[in-house]
């Protein structure tokens, strides 16, 4: 039997499949599509998910192929600068087409032993006490101790398990793609520059010599936003817009997009799970939607593999819906705010300028940078030390090392600055490094395999509290 299916070979259902592989856990990847996808619907990778490739040590691929960006201006596209001092060793956005990191993370998936199978589209799903059975459009049945749907907003596996997806439906709609123009780059930018100032969900940018990249709103709403637009529509909704169209022609692809706001009711449904767009959709403004769904997978992975492994504890499933839903709910609402900011509308414009001048302060500033690049997140573990729930940045350890070299396994770690604890009991589980080098906040920190301080303190008996709460029981012996 294989121990997860997953449904979707996106960034998310990828980093996901990689996560699992790390713990031994046997994934198939079910996509539908029978080639990887060129289209370009994701830029980049803020800051957290930069920690994420880091901490599993990935980032020197996704460097190689990007380029990185400041910080500042991603909040409702208002240009100030980058925060000063960002809690983090890459205070950078990494730009990177989603293609490629769709690519990179296959590569890797592929390399830790996962099984992808591209055409493979899942039309049914059963579930009982012992496992998940998919069907697949070809009639094929394939059985799973657990299943994950990773396959989009549209997500069949959603759909079929009866889950709830309440939101908002599309207001506005916006053509995408990428094409040649004849004008001449300088007037393009006079004239991008120009129709910005009021008009700021257009956009048309350099991807490479003499190929843009073309965004402006549609003149509606289209019942089915998978047919993309044709060159003409492009350019029509160009002249409209702009009183140009620039002259592009050879589109290398098209695509639209809504500004449906959703979230899943519940992320787990038994044995089935939900992350990514399949559990929450919502405009691209700011960046965010590839990120999130990397970062759900980042915390379920290690979750649902223990719960394969048969040492989870208690709610430890559970925990990802708790965590995760409420990350996805704050970005919802943000990017709601964001897109009333960037209306042309007399109203919102009034105040997405008094919004500009508070983030002439520093401290906004930043609040809403760490809100972009969810460096802020802070899971709710109840009471404690200020570092509990938050992720810990890369702090540099003894001998030369740092935090995230040691964490490329996917284990949990337990810094020890006092020199006395154990983890006896939990040594198949979590590492135990003393030499922390003195960065550290505090006495010493459990961190869970996602990076997140499950426990910070100085005493062993305090740490016997909560080894058992993230990784189970003492192993005997």
């Amino acid at each position: 039997m294989i121990d997860v299916i997953i449904a979707g070979a996106g960034p998310t259902g990828l980093m996901l499949a990689c996560e699992l592989r790390l713990h031994g856990v046997r994934v198939v990847v079910l996509e539908r599509e029978a080639e990887p996808t060129g289209v370009v619907r994701a830029l980049g990778l803020h800051v957290r998910s930069i920690e994420v490739m880091d901490q599993r040590g990935l980032l020197d691929r996704f460097l190689a192929h990007g380029r990185q960006y400041p910080v500042g201006g991603f909040f409702a596209g208002i240009p100030k600068p980058s925060p000063e001092r960002l809690d983090t060793a890459h205070p950078y956005v990494l730009g990177i087409p989603q293609p490629v990191t769709d690519r990179l993370l296959a590569e890797r998936a592929a390399e830790l032993g996962a099984e992808i199978r591209r055409g493979r589209e899942v039309t049914g799903l059963e579930q009982d006490g012992e496992g998940v059975t998919v069907e697949l459009a070809d009639g094929t049945r394939l059985r799973s101790r657990y299943a994950v749907g990773c396959d989009g907003g549209r997500s069949t596996v959603r759909k079929l398990l009866g889950v709830g997806f309440p939101g908002e439906p599309a207001g506005v709609e916006t053509l995408l793609g990428e094409m040649e123009a004849t004008e001449d780059p300088a007037v393009i930018a006079a004239v991008v520059a120009d129709v910005r100032r009021t008009q700021l969900r257009f956009g048309v940018g350099p991807v490479e010599e003499g190929i843009y990249r073309v965004v402006v709103p549609a003149a509606g709403l289209t019942g089915d936003r998978t047919v993309p637009p044709t060159l003409e529509e492009v350019r029509e909704r160009l002249r409209a817009v702009a009183g140009t169209d620039f002259g592009v022609h050879s589109p290398r692809w098209l695509s639209r997009f809504g500004d449906a706001t959703r979230q899943a009711e519940r992320y787990r449904a038994g044995r089935v799970l939900l992350a990514g767009d399949a559990a929450h959709i919502h405009p691209p403004v700011g960046g965010q939607g590839l990120n999130l769904g990397i970062q759900d997978a980042f915390n379920l992975g290690w979750k649902l593999a223990a719960e394969v492994a048969g040492w989870a504890p208690k709610g430890l499933l559970d925990s990802y819906h708790d965590e995760r839903h409420p990350v996805a709910a704050d970005v919802l609402d943000n990017t709601r705010a964001q897109m009333v900011l960037m209306s042309t509308d007399p109203g919102p414009r009034s105040v997405r300028r008094l919004v500009s001048e508070l983030m002439d302060f520093e401290e906004v500033n930043r609040h809403l940078t760490e809100k972009i690049t969810a460096i802020s997140v802070r899971y709710d573990f109840g009471r404690g030390h200020e570092l509990l729930g938050r992720r810990l940045p890369d702090v540099k350890l003894g001998r030369g090392r740092r935090l995230y070299e040691l964490m490329h396994g996917g284990r949990g770690l337990l810094l020890d600055g006092t020199g006395r604890l154990s983890v006896a009991g939990w040594a198949d589980r979590v590492d135990h490094v003393t030499d922390t080098g003195g960065e550290l906040d505090a006495p010493a920190v459990l961190l869970r395999p996602d990076g997140h301080v499950a426990w910070a303190g100085e005493e062993q008996s305090g740490l016997l509290d909560h080894l058992p709460r993230w990784f189970g029981p003492a192993t005997p012996g």
